[in-house]
Formats: C-alpha cells, structure tokens, sequence
C-alpha cells in the first residue's frame, strides 16, 4: 500500500520549495551582541528580538553563573512538585511588582503561558475572540480550548463589539499588545472598554511591548495607563527585551492561584532552570536603572524609519523597534533578504503563513546594542536596491 504520510510530506516540502516559502535553519557559530557569526562569515544583525541588547550583558551570565553552582542547572521537577525554588519565587514577587499586579506566575515559554490561561479560563459554552493577526501562540491557545472561536478584523474594536454581541456565553478576547510581525499597537483601551461592557475579560500578550514601551519599560499597559480592572490577564515574556528566557502571567490573587490549579502548560512541566530566573532577575533591575537602553533603541527606531521611507519603501505603522519592511511576493523578500546578506546584513524575509500572502517583509527588528553606524550601512545597502520607482 502507499505510504500515504511520506506522500503527503513530500508533497509539502516540495511546494513550499517551489513557493519560495521553505524555511531553513542557520547556525551562529559565534556571538557577540548584533555582530554573529554564520557560515564562517561576521553579519550585522537585525532579526533578533534583543531590544535592550542584555542578551549578552555579562551581569546576566555572571547572575545565572552564581545561580547554577548554587541552585544547579535544572530544576528536577514541575513547579507543584520541587522544583519551585526560591529564586522562581523572588522572580515572580519583582515581576509582580514591575507590573503593579498582586502576582505574578512563571511559565516555561510564552506559547506555555498563553494555552494555560486559555485552557484554564474557558471551555465548552464560552467563547474565545482574537484579533485576525494575533501571533500563532493566541490563536492556538483559542483553537485548543475547547470554547467556540472566531477572529475579529484587525486591530478593529468595532469588530469585536460586533462579535461580542453576536454570542452567548463568556468571553475571553485575546490580543497582542505589540504584533509581532507589524510591530503596530493594539487599540488596547477601545478593546478593554468593549470587552467589559460586554463582561468579558481582556488577555493581552506583552511579549513585544514588555521592557521596551512605557515610561518605566512596563510596557503596552503603562503606555496606555490601564490597570488590572480593565485588562485582567497579562502575559510577558523573559526572552525578548529582558535577553533571557522564559515568560509570566500577571493578575490578581485569585487569577494567578486558579492558573496554578488550572492551567495544564503550568502543572504538567518541568520548571524553568534556576540560573535562567537568577538571570532574568538580574536583567529587571537593569531595565528599571539604565532607562536609555529603551530610549536609544525607540530613537533607532524612529531614525530608521525616515530613512526607509525616504528611499521609497514601504513600510508598517509602527513606533516600537518591529520595523517591517513591506515587498509583497515571497520570492522578492527572499532576493532582497541575499542581497542584504551579501553586503555583510542578516535581515532574513518573513513570507507566508506568517504573514498573510501577498505581504511578504523584511522584518528589521533594531536593538540598543546597535549604534548609528549599523543603522547607516543598513541605509545604504537598502539605498542600493531601493524600490525601482524611486530608483
């Protein structure tokens, strides 16, 4: 008989191939902040979510280092069995108060944190709403919860009123704070009001926002102001701005105590290694006391995108350090990506299904450890292949 899945897989690979949608996976032989090295060659990075450049800030390796001799280099065990440690505790506690929230819970991975609280806060009967461009983690979390879902046009809070009084039953609206791949703001207060006067609660996804937006680097929520009544659950993540791994639910007393009974990504997981928390603490206090990580990589930001569209690209809404370029087809992302990488720059193309077809993009994600002079050979390689109508 015929080996039906070895048809079907190969079947895949072969259009995605075809499709210039074959993804590849690229080994960094050596890093030292944005410079890596790959394939023996030094490139100058912007596609790592770093945004305060403490990935590689010798006072996390030397926080997870004293760490490791003392607390060892795993866990052992679940949270809710041993391997709840005093550093994941002291964690949590600094985590909850960066955040203003009574607590604050560790997960294992954002992807973790966000089907626990779907898992945990809704089911059969209830309803899950997410915006249409949420990151894959929301989607599923609402996809695998077993509660009625549908998606709401993008960053639309009309729409999702529409939805909202289209159902009955519970509803939990999910969103990203800062989306992933555009890098524009949720209408996080117009969502909030909506989702309460409907009495539903609002999750939103911090991972983008967290360390990087607000006055204290607290992210989407403080740079909106809005506080746990009108945005109940908050998810961030230990790996992008804070440069360590992980990630946290915050809420109130009761919310954190039904996750730990509820969430199954939460109670069915080893907990995260002692010397990663140990780290992620130490990068907190970094956040709260060198301010002008946030404010070089926002200038950035802000620098880059006179420049791009001065050349004539096109480019997304958005003020945080997600800077996408638009170009359309796949195949196009992909050639200017090689031509990039050529000149010494690692900008690699985001295409389809991450991105909705016909959007295809170089996703320029900038970091505080760049400095002008990156963000101008960056610049000028773009000028060299600028759009051909403005050539």
């Amino acid at each position: 008989m015929p080996d039906r899945f070895q048809e079907r897989i190969d079947a895949e690979l072969a259009s995605r191939s075809a499709a210039a949608l074959y993804r590849r996976r690229r080994v960094v032989e050596a890093r030292a902040g944005v410079r890596l090295t790959v394939d023996g060659r030094e490139l100058l990075s912007f596609c790592s979510n770093d945004y305060l450049g403490l990935a590689d800030d010798p006072r996390l390796a030397e926080a997870m280092a004293e760490s490791a001799r003392r607390d060892g280099a795993g866990s052992g065990a679940a949270h809710l069995i041993s391997g709840h440690q005093r550093v994941h505790h002291e964690l949590e506690e600094r985590l909850a108060a960066f955040t203003g929230r009574p607590r604050a819970l560790l997960f294992s991975t954002g992807y973790m944190a966000n089907l626990g609280i779907a898992s945990a806060l809704v089911g059969r009967g209830d309803r899950v709403l997410a915006d249409r461009l949420n990151h894959a983690s929301l989607l599923d979390a609402g996809l695998l919860s077993g509660a009625r879902f549908a998606r709401y046009a993008h960053a639309d809070p009309e729409a999702l009123r529409g939805r909202l009084a289209r159902g009955e039953g519970p509803a939990l609206v999910l969103t990203d704070g800062v989306f992933s791949m555009d890098g524009d703001l949720a209408p996080l207060p117009a969502l909030a009001d909506v989702t309460r006067a409907a009495g539903g609660w609002l999750s939103v996804d911090d991972a983008h926002g967290f360390g990087v937006l607000g006055n204290g680097g607290r992210g989407s929520l403080e740079h909106f102001g809005l506080d746990l009544d009108r945005v109940p659950v908050l998810m961030g993540t230990l790996g992008k701005a804070l440069g360590c791994f992980g990630a946290f639910v915050a809420g109130s007393e009761a919310l954190i105590e039904y996750l730990i009974q509820r969430a199954r990504s939460y109670v069915y997981t080893t907990a995260l290694p002692a010397p990663v928390a140990a780290a992620a603490s130490r990068a907190l206090e970094i956040v709260v006391a060198e301010p002008e990580r946030r404010v070089r990589v926002l200038d950035l930001a802000r620098r880059f995108r006179a420049g791009a569209a001065q050349l004539g690209y096109a480019l997304m809404p958005s003020e945080t350090p997600i800077q996408p370029v638009l170009i359309g087809e796949a195949a196009e992302a992909v050639a200017l990506s090689k031509a990039l990488e050529a000149a010494g720059l690692w900008v690699p193309a985001i295409r389809p299904p991450t991105v909705p077809t016909g959007s295809a993009r170089l996703r320029v994600t900038l970091s505080a450890a760049h400095d002008a002079a990156d963000l101008d050979r960056l610049l000028n390689v773009l000028a060299e292949h600028r759009p051909r109508d403005k050539a």
